[in-house]
């Protein structure tokens, strides 16, 4: 046998042993019975344990359970050993505070390549009071409809004067692209299945941030927005148009959207990524679509021809997500999710905020005025007049 042979033979060798241990490797999957858990505090539950065996491992494996945030719920027993024919167990879970955390398996290193406990994990939610709970949830659903209800009351002003003369087209064009970049970004996390596989790579133990409520609403408020500009094209609008900076914004927002799709496209972004980027526009436009309508306001000295009925939706619906937002951070003993989070909580008060200037120029500031190019028309038609009258006078 000559040494090319032996070369040979030690290269079959090698890679049937690779094969080998690579058909060896997880031999044994463990999953939790379930991974999502909502218990009160000093409440517990048997949470079961399957497992699934592809072959017999040559040792037992020894489990560990160790939650991310300690304190919130007590385990027993902390592990346990995995054994040949072994088809479940049963760890015991007691609340003992409110707050989150995830309940993760871990493997000892002599078993990690015989187990895969990736799926071995359960996320917990304890709360003080299942009332406050079920109340979060009724102002969730009270916000929401106020949220999708709040774009009519602008439309139905419009269609009654046949008139958008007092509304902001920089606002009108500043919500339909941040609404749409909102629902190209729930549309993706939410029904196309490899940006979801994804975000679960990159969050394994985590849960989808978008729900079906939020895809309908974001479709829902670009459908409104669109309607609204519709009805600019069909009545009367005088001198408004869309101002220079605005344009200026888009243009932009247009060509930092499209090099990033591009890079995307070649493989070099993640899809994932480039909503990420669309979502980022969204938070920069909820900044500054509110200051157009100000000015305007502003300006105009009145807010005649904008509907209050839009705000004072939109105050409800923000008003009561913050204050869902300090609801759940009391129940859950969560209050990282309000202040841990600046820009969320930091947009909503802001969107408040602006809401109260605005009521504020309704019913205090320009109370009752008529719009200032209106006035000036009014004194234009009383001269006309008046000079007609001592025409009139005169001939006679």
């Amino acid at each position: 046998m000559g040494p090319k042979s032996e070369y040979v033979i030690l290269l079959f060798m090698v890679v049937v042993c690779g094969s080998l241990r690579a058909s060896c490797a997880s031999n044994v999957t463990i999953k939790s019975q379930v991974q999502e858990v909502q218990l009160l505090v000093n409440h517990g539950q048997n949470i079961t344990f399957i497992i699934f065996n592809d072959a017999s491992i040559p040792a037992p494996a020894k489990i560990n359970f160790e939650a991310s945030f300690n304190g919130v719920v007590s385990i027993n027993p902390t592990s346990v050993e995995v054994m040949k024919d072994l088809k479940n167990f049963t760890i015991d879970f007691v609340a003992t505070d409110a707050g989150r955390t995830t309940v993760k398996a871990t493997v000892d290193n002599s078993s990690s390549q015989q187990v895969d406990v990736r799926d071995a994990f359960i996320r917990f939610t304890v709360q003080h009071s299942k009332a406050l709970d079920v109340f979060s949830q009724v102002i969730g659903w009270v916000y929401f409809v106020a949220w999708s209800i709040s774009f009519y009351p602008q439309i139905w002003e419009n269609w009654k004067r046949k008139s958008v003369i007092g509304l902001s087209f920089d606002f009108l064009g500043l919500n339909i692209v941040g609404f749409s970049l909102y629902s190209l970004f729930n549309i993706g996390l939410y029904w196309i299945q490899p940006i979801q596989d994804e975000y679960f790579s990159r969050h394994p133990t985590g849960v989808n941030p978008v729900q079906l409520n939020d895809v309908i609403f974001s479709i829902h408020a670009v459908f409104a927005c669109a309607i609204t500009i519709f009805q600019c094209f069909m009545y009367e609008r005088g001198n408004q148009s869309v101002s220079r900076i605005c344009k200026f914004i888009f243009v932009g927002i247009f060509i930092f959207l499209a090099i990033s799709l591009i890079i995307s496209l070649a493989g070099v972004l993640k899809y994932l990524d480039f909503l990420y980027f669309c979502s980022y526009v969204k938070l920069f436009i909820t900044l500054i679509k509110y200051v157009p309508q100000a000015y305007l306001n502003f300006r105009r000295k009145s807010t005649f021809g904008w509907s209050i009925g839009n705000i004072l939706l939109d105050f409800t619906g923000g008003f009561l997500s913050i204050g869902q937002m300090f609801v759940i951070s009391y129940n859950e003993n969560d209050w990282g999710s309000v202040f841990g989070d600046p820009t969320k909580f930091g947009l909503g008060l802001f969107s408040v905020l602006f809401d109260i200037v605005f009521i504020l120029q309704h019913y205090v500031f320009y109370r009752g005025n008529s719009p200032a190019e209106e006035l000036i028309g009014e004194v234009a038609d009383d001269s006309i007049s008046n000079a007609s009258n001592v025409s009139n006078d005169n001939r006679a």
